[in-house]
């Protein structure tokens, strides 16, 4: 019955925890890939073979369907993945659909032809690898159109996020903000598209000012997974029991997820 959840570190903890919140009844296993993060840096390439391979593991956990809560992996492998075909019976969603649904205020599933939206200058906020595949506009543009987007890339700010450090991240994230700012000055939205990103949602809120709306993907991610298995529950997998496990050091990673989460998590060795 076990549904994944992957992630490149620890951001996907904040996706994982609003799932678990929202459908309590089931079991998830996570996989943070915590010994080749962050993925940010790399290259697509790189990031589809780390990302392969991270979601196979799944499937042998007993994970039918898997999340792939990391947006530089969504961006860069989640379309290669499909378009080599799956194998039979297993399922892989990313996390950037949900989100620009909310955007441009679609149904869950809503193919019509893209539409003109309220929202016309939209900030987002990503790692390098992310804005460089330009696959939030390209999935943007399936959606609305007359909508401009100013892609910032933040630099250190995942590497601080997993350090802990969260004074330079609030530094970091001031100098994103302003950056973006200096090529848009007046963003009516702010995309969080990155999963490690909502752990600093407050600071972001503060540096862009209260009248942007702010966007991060964890609850949108948990209605959207909660909707898709009621049509179908048949992809929730042979597992059935919660596992966290990761690829880096279980001791190390389950001391920071456990500050992240601030309750204790038990990682293993993936």
């Amino acid at each position: 019955m076990a549904v994944g959840v992957f992630d490149s570190g620890l951001g996907g903890l904040t996706v994982l925890d609003a799932v678990a919140k929202r459908l309590p009844d089931v079991p998830f296993v996570y996989l943070g890939d915590s010994a080749n993060a962050p993925y940010g840096v790399r290259d697509a390439d790189d990031v589809f073979k780390l990302t392969k391979a991270s979601v196979e593991r799944l499937w042998d956990a007993g994970c039918d369907l898997v999340i792939m809560a990391c947006n530089t992996a969504s961006a860069a492998a989640l379309r290669r993945m499909q378009e080599q075909g799956l194998p039979e019976g297993k399922r892989v969603l990313g996390v950037f659909v949900p989100l620009i649904e909310a955007l441009t205020e679609r149904n869950w599933g809503d193919n019509s032809p893209p539409r003109e939206v309220a929202v016309k200058n939209v900030a987002l906020f990503a790692t390098p690898a992310t804005v460089a595949s330009r696959a939030f506009q390209r999935e943007l543009a399936f959606r609305a159109i007359g909508v401009d987007v100013e892609a910032q890339a933040c630099g250190g700010l995942v590497d601080a996020i997993e350090e802990g450090d969260e004074i330079l991240a609030q530094a970091l994230v001031r100098s994103h903000v302003e950056a973006l700012k200096r090529k848009m000055p007046n963003p009516q939205a702010a995309i969080l598209g990155c999963t490690h990103y909502p752990l600093m949602q407050e600071h972001f809120q503060a540096a862009l000012g209260e009248d942007v709306k702010v966007f991060s993907q964890a609850d949108l991610v948990a209605e959207s997974l909660a909707y898709y298995l009621e049509r179908h529950p048949n992809m929730q997998g042979k597992g059935e029991h919660s596992l966290f496990l990761t690829t880096g050091d279980p001791a190390v990673v389950s001391d920071k997820a456990t500050q992240v989460l601030r309750r204790e998590i038990i990682f293993a060795a993936a």
